[in-house]
């Protein structure tokens, strides 16, 4: 086991004591619980960044939905409303 260091605010660790108390066990042990239980709650949310737009770009291929052919390079224009950079390229 990995010994380790960390700084955390006064009512944390007022939390952590009295879980400790309650539980019967020491700080070391309810930290050790709360971090597995944290990590088993991430690891069950949605996945997000790219894993999100590959799965949107398997969705558009699948039932052949076509964007703007400029999106590459208007993609501000398209997401924000920003003047676009090449008015060139018909969409």
């Amino acid at each position: 086991m990995l010994k380790t260091y960390l700084y955390i605010p006064d009512d944390l660790d007022q939390k952590i004591s009295l879980a400790a108390k309650a539980q019967k066990t020491s700080k070391a042990e309810v930290i050790r619980n709360a971090l597995k239980a944290g990590f088993g709650v991430m690891e069950k949310q949605k996945p997000g960044g790219a894993e999100v737009l590959l799965k949107l770009a398997e969705f558009a291929k699948k039932h052949n939905i076509k964007g703007p052919r400029d999106a590459s390079s208007n993609h501000d224009y398209y997401l924000w409303g920003l003047p676009k950079r090449n008015p060139k390229i018909k969409p």
